[in-house]
């Protein structure tokens, strides 16, 4: 299987894979199965959005923020940090 380079790109599968993951979940509490089944399945699907929530960061560091930080601005530069800053703890809280 070919690797993916991309962050956005490794997010969207991520996402695509965990809204798979929601759509089963769903159906397995529609369907009354064991609540362990459905909590080990919400588990899995928290750590594919953690993963993309990881790659989109990624992503933004490399792009957006690296670009960002070249700047003389002193400003911009802090309002750059603590953007990343404030993702990082939402992160941390979910």
């Amino acid at each position: 299987m070919k690797k993916i380079d991309n962050p956005k790109k490794q997010a969207s599968i991520a996402l695509k894979k965990a809204q798979s993951h929601l759509k089963n979940i769903i159906q397995m509490i529609d369907e009354d199965k064991y609540c362990i089944d459905i909590m080990v399945q919400i588990s899995a699907a928290n750590g594919l959005l953690k993963s993309a929530s990881e790659k989109m960061l990624k992503n933004h560091l490399r792009t957006c923020f690296a670009e960002g930080i070249k700047t003389y601005k002193q400003e911009v530069k802090e309002q750059l940090i603590e953007e990343v800053l404030g993702v990082v703890n939402l992160n941390k809280k979910g």
